[in-house]
């Protein structure tokens, strides 16, 4: 990691643990289409993906339903969801040490981009970022890679070498990959290491000590 610059964090799984909101939100939407959620712990596999994909793939709507599906789970997330949320421990010390060290610190996430700034926000932690960016509502981002795509353009990241994406879910593996910059998995957040290793995550930890040994120590 010696080349690398610039820190590019996904949020959920990775800063914060948001499955209180998510999973409210997620069937909150689906009971608006007759489909009852009994466990929300049964939801939680869905934080990370891109919602569209995960209507559309675990619940077989077609794209216009699944578009339907998350503008009904936003009417929620916007006003309640997003601060039914969790700041995972030592984020806050880290990214201070990250930006004594040195480091651009960047956010790339699936969750749209209001939404993202604003539970940076809400958990003060707005001053250690040098550029914010998510999803778009009118879905012309929908990937990962197009969110890191939009990252490194807004930020003006012009090597993707001296950058790296750390993030617990195969959609942060694979995106970073897509422009050929390093990743680090999180073991702490949603993904596996199976999932994980498939994805060809480059390193692989456990926790926030695990991340701090690598940039920090």
């Amino acid at each position: 990691m010696n080349d690398v610059k610039n820190i590019l964090f996904d949020l959920d799984g990775t800063l914060t643990d948001p499955a209180e909101g998510i999973t409210k939100c997620i069937a909150y939407a689906l009971d608006s289409f007759g489909i009852e959620t009994l466990d929300l712990h049964s939801l939680r596999a869905h934080i990370g993906p891109p919602l569209k994909d995960t209507f559309m793939e675990v619940y077989s709507f077609d794209e216009e339903t699944a578009l339907q599906a998350v503008a009904k789970y936003r009417e929620r997330f916007s006003t309640v969801g997003l601060y039914e949320n969790l700041l995972f421990d030592g984020v806050p010390s880290f990214l201070e040490e990250l930006k004594s060290k040195g480091y651009g610190i960047f956010l790339a996430t699936s969750k749209p981009e209001i939404f993202a700034k604003e539970i940076i926000r809400y958990f003060e932690l707005t001053s250690f970022f040098d550029f914010i960016g998510g999803s778009a509502l009118d879905d012309s981002r929908p990937t990962k890679a197009d969110v890191i795509r939009h990252v490194m353009e807004g930020a003006s990241l012009a090597k993707a070498d001296h950058c790296v994406m750390i993030g617990d879910r195969k959609h942060d593996i694979l995106g970073a990959k897509t422009w050929g910059m390093s990743s680090i998995g999180v073991l702490y957040g949603y993904g596996d290491l199976e999932e994980l290793r498939i994805a060809g995550a480059d390193y692989i930890v456990e926790d926030i000590p695990g991340l701090r040994n690598i940039f920090v120590c």
